[in-house]
This record gives structure tokens, C-alpha cells and sequence, in this order.
């Protein structure tokens, strides 16, 4: 078995996290802060910082919060990695959920290295109720997520 069929899954996990880097430095240049860009009836482009993790948990902290969600990302993208490593190729469902989790992993744990808050841009709404804002990298993990749980819902495994 040749290297890129071997490892593909490096491929995708390298893909999503470039995806999000461009995303988020096209936000950084070209969108104005926290002021709403109206794309489509229940969506805008609303650029900004989440110090918390998902829906704005610990959002509000003194700071520590990103240290605590920088390491929990680093011992989760080891623990994919070594993951990917046990799982054979034929299992190419997990092996892209896993993909897509690590990609968005790596690429908000970067936003928490660089700018010590990650950038969120993509806001979902219906009426005045929005949705968390949120990127490429948490729209990554959250597919990946739903695609573990179809795969240990399915009874061969895909």
C-alpha cells in the first residue's frame, strides 16, 4: 500500500485546517468587527472572538480558559493521531470523522496560540434567535462528531 492511500487521512486533517486558516484571515481583512454582513434570510458573516470554547462556554473568565481548552486540544490531537495509527485503512468512515476532527481541532488550537481567542464568523439565525457563532474548524469537528456516532450506531462498523 503506498503512502497516500495509507495516510490519506493526514490529507484531510491538513486540508481542514488550511481551509480555516484562509477563512479566518480573509475575516480578518475583510470583515468589519462584530458588525453583521447579511449573506442569505438566516445567515450572516459576523466576525468575532470566542475566549470560551463551544457556545461561549467559559467565555467569560479571567483567562485560564485557554490554557485549560489549548492543552484539552492537544492531548485530544495526539490521542487522534495515535488513533488513526490503530484503525486499519478499510475503515475509511472513522478514519475521515477522525480527519475532521483533528483538522478543526488543530486550526482553533492555532486561533488559541496566536491570538489567545479563537475567530468565529459564521452566525445562523431564525427571527431574533441566533445560533452560536462559530467557523470551518467547529463546522469540521461537528461533522466528524456526527459521523462517530452514525459509525458506533451502525453495526458494521462503516
Amino acid at each position: 500500500m503506498n503512502f497516500t492511500k495509507k495516510y490519506y487521512w493526514v490529507f484531510i486533517a491538513i486540508a481542514i485546517f488550511a481551509l480555516d486558516r484562509i477563512t479566518k484571515m480573509l475575516v480578518l481583512q475583510y470583515l468589519p468587527f462584530r458588525l453583521p454582513v447579511n449573506v442569505l434570510p438566516m445567515f450572516n458573516l459576523f466576525f468575532t472572538f470566542n475566549t470560551g470554547s463551544a457556545f461561549g462556554f467559559l467565555n467569560n473568565a479571567s483567562g485560564w480558559q485557554g490554557w485549560l481548552f489549548s492543552g484539552v486540544a492537544i492531548v485530544v490531537s495526539v490521542f487522534l493521531v495515535i488513533w488513526q495509527f490503530k484503525i486499519s485503512a478499510r475503515h475509511a468512515w472513522l478514519k475521515i470523522a477522525l480527519a475532521l476532527i483533528l483538522g478543526g481541532t488543530l486550526g482553533n488550537l492555532y486561533d488559541r496560540i496566536i491570538y489567545n481567542h479563537v475567530i468565529d464568523f459564521l452566525d445562523f439565525y431564525f427571527g431574533q434567535w441566533h445560533y452560536a457563532t462559530f467557523n470551518l474548524a467547529d463546522s469540521a469537528i461537528c461533522i466528524g462528531a456526527i459521523m462517530l456516532v452514525i459509525n458506533s450506531s451502525h453495526k458494521e462498523k462503516i
